[in-house]
């Protein structure tokens, strides 16, 4: 290196020796161990026997279909893989929401690809399972992504029809999104491997090609059953809607296969045949591996939110060697924002610092106090809006990594402008018009959450490591709150606490809001899309930029009314 060229190296050499080091690989260590058990139990469906039964019946499980259907040499990226963890647990629980979603290579054509689980109540569709689905068409419609559905569901499931059936976001929504993604010439592909019943028939007919298995494969409004008890017809499955009605009577379905492994391979060869699309023009060279382990991010990221710790340290181990250009590094200290590679690709980094700085000279704070990790001060929002800003001048995409309390509270600090500041910021990614990816590695708190792009600020993908927590403040504080509240509930109504009591309640209460702040939860309901371990982040954001590139079209960046 030459003295004018700067050092973008960013990060330091971490001594596996210290005890704090060996304490957090410890503790993540724990964290990861529930991640996986939970993991396997997902991917068991209804059960190893309902299981067992699909395959005497002659048909994949949808991971199985997946696997055949994506490249040899390409992964599939799971999407909601704890998608209805710890819900429905009176209706037997709903593992995954009853559909496998994901991104993959086919026939070397990036797709997202949906796989209804026959095992979890014959693919029955619970309200979660169509908010998973529109997920799924969300992402194809913005990113122009080819999308294949493989079909094998009873239908919506009728104890909760409610729920499901007549609101905007419910499961009409689906064939909507069917038409909108014809019209805008993205391709769908839907194979019928098992049920199709009622209104879902709708979907594989509204794609561009149906594909059916013979004697597994059906479509039909209403089944046998309810055709006998409308309008006094007797007639079987068969008859009434399978692969032969279909394919050489009706012609709703385009293609009769005999069996999965060639209807899989049916879809490969259709999407073979498509065309190359344009795609943006995102700045890309070659991938350089990050200056340091990734694996040693275990130890570097500790399990409790309140311990500080250094985000260059975790920025050295996701971005590629030597990609680091620092944006006002002396400004605005709790928020880092900077130009980087992430496997080559080029993206705005933003991200909360958790280690306690010394404030700006200047700062009303005084030049000798210290701003808290995780917070954003007035500086901090001001120059991540105009990074922000700068990345969508550049058409730059953006990465959000949280780990953020919220703002900063006070006299001083509303005397400051905090509220301008901060509304600035939020502005700046509300009208951003260029990808955004979020990864919540630990706090997400508040407004904070917004203003680092949280779910409802659109990113094209938001996941979270173990150790998020998200929720409008902190375990401790937000229990306290709520203590009170019941306190002065039970003083109205003549009870008083004793203390032991009232240890009783704070405790109960601290758990059940702790467990509302575990990723699990948040994922459980879609409020992120993964849950993903710290090591897989440069993968999952590089996929991200792949999908987003099949979008050629970025919007022109308007800001809107920003205080200055």
């Amino acid at each position: 290196m030459s003295e004018y060229e700067p050092n973008r190296i960013v990060g330091t050499v971490v001594d596996p020796s210290k005890s704090k080091y060996t304490s957090r690989i410890a503790g993540y260590g724990v964290l990861l161990d529930e991640y996986a058990k939970r993991v396997a139990r997902i991917k068991e469906g209804g059960g190893k026997k309902r299981q067992e039964r699909e395959h005497e019946r002659g048909k994949m499980l949808p991971r199985e279909r997946i696997a055949a259907l994506v490249d040899a040499d390409s992964t599939f990226q799971e999407i909601g893989t704890f998608v209805a963890e710890g819900m429905y647990e009176e209706e037997g629980g709903c593992p995954c929401g009853g559909t496998v979603m994901g991104t993959g290579h086919v026939s070397g054509r990036l797709c997202m690809i949906v796989a209804n689980d026959a095992t979890v109540k014959a693919g029955a569709w619970f309200p979660i399972t169509a908010k998973k689905n529109l997920r799924a068409q969300e992402i194809a419609l913005e990113n122009c992504l080819p999308i294949i559905y493989l079909v094998d569901s009873a239908g919506v499931y009728l104890p909760m029809q409610d729920e499901i059936f007549p609101d905007r976001e419910h499961f009409g929504r689906i064939f909507r999104n069917n038409a909108l993604l014809s019209s805008r010439g993205i391709p769908q592909i839907a194979a019928v491997m098992g049920s199709c019943v009622a209104g879902g028939a709708y979907l594989p007919i509204m794609s561009d090609e149906a594909l059916i298995v013979d004697g597994t494969g059906s479509i039909f409004l209403a089944g046998p059953f309810l055709v006998k008890a409308a309008i006094g017809e007797t007639v079987d499955s068969e008859t009434l809607g399978g692969a032969s009605t279909h394919s050489e009577i009706s012609g709703v379905t385009d293609y009769k296969l005999p069996d999965d492994a060639t209807c899989l391979a049916t879809i490969r060869d259709l999407i073979s045949r498509m065309s190359e699309r344009p795609k943006a023009k995102f700045d890309r060279i070659q991938a350089k591996a990050p200056a340091f382990d990734a694996n040693e991010l275990l130890g570097i990221m500790p399990v409790s939110g309140s311990e500080p710790y250094n985000m260059y340290d975790v920025l050295g181990r996701i971005i590629d060697a030597s990609s680091w250009t620092e944006y006002k590094a002396g400004y605005g200290k709790t928020l880092l924002t900077g130009y980087a590679r992430i496997d080559g690709w080029s993206v705005g980094i933003v991200a909360n610092q958790r280690e306690l700085v010394k404030a700006r000279a200047g700062v009303k704070a005084g030049t000798d106090e210290l701003q808290a990790g995780g917070v954003i001060y007035s500086d901090s929002a001001d120059k991540a809006a105009r990074f922000i800003m700068n990345c969508n001048q550049k058409q730059i995409p953006l990465v959000f990594i949280q780990d953020v309390s919220g703002f900063m509270v006070g006299s001083r600090a509303e005397q400051g402008g905090i509220i301008k500041d901060g509304a600035k910021m939020v502005s700046a990614v509300s009208n951003s018009v260029v990808p955004k990816f979020t990864i919540i590695v630990g706090n997400s708190y508040g407004a904070g959450n917004y203003a680092m792009c949280g779910k409802a600020f659109d990113p094209r993908m938001i996941c979270a490591w173990p150790t998020a927590r998200i929720a409008v403040m902190g375990g401790a504080q937000a229990a306290k709150t709520l203590l009170q509240i019941q306190k002065a509930k039970r003083v109205r109504a003549g009870q008083l606490l004793s203390q032991a009591a009232e240890d009783e309640l704070l405790a109960e209460i601290t758990e059940r809001y702790d467990s509302q702040t575990s990723p699990y939860y948040a994922a459980a309901r879609m409020w992120v899309d993964e849950i993903i371990e710290p090591t897989q982040t440069r993968d999952w954001i590089s996929r991200g930029m792949e999908i987003a590139s099949h979008n050629p079209t970025i919007e022109p960046f308007n800001p809107g009314v920003i205080q200055t």
